[in-house]
């Protein structure tokens, strides 16, 4: 695997644990709850179990790629270690696919987001 995938991989798994955060251990502060659309503090207590649960999915999937890439690096298994971080990726980005699709104009930028380091890296692996 070569260096430009798995810096790419290494953000989408930042990235990702960065929404963790936001989903799993800040989500009642006013400022994070609005930007995932709940408007009052009740609504985002309405919302609080699933971005709880949504926020832990995002993380195992970063640590799927930690995991991947610290196999690879440690000269471990070449083929689990790719695998895993090319399948974390991809799970990535297509969960940014679903945003995409299912939350129309106002979740373009956070799909974008979601997706663009697992794509990267996977085109990066294609590619180079």
């Amino acid at each position: 695997m070569n260096l430009s995938t798995q810096i790419f991989a290494f953000l989408a798994a930042l990235l990702h644990v960065m929404i963790f955060l936001l989903e799993s251990i800040w989500f009642m502060r006013p400022s994070v709850y609005k930007r995932f659309g709940a408007t009052t503090r009740k609504d985002a207590e309405a919302k609080r179990l699933f971005a709880f649960n949504q926020g832990f999915y995002n993380l195992f999937l970063a640590v799927g790629i930690f995991v991947g890439l610290a196999v690879l690096q440690s000269g471990g298994n070449r083929v689990v270690a790719q695998t895993l971080v090319l399948f974390c990726c991809f799970s990535m980005f297509c969960a940014g696919l679903v945003l995409l699709f299912s939350g129309g104009r106002r979740m373009v930028r956070a799909a974008v987001m979601q997706a663009l380091f697992p794509l990267l890296a996977w085109s990066t692996w294609f590619l180079i």
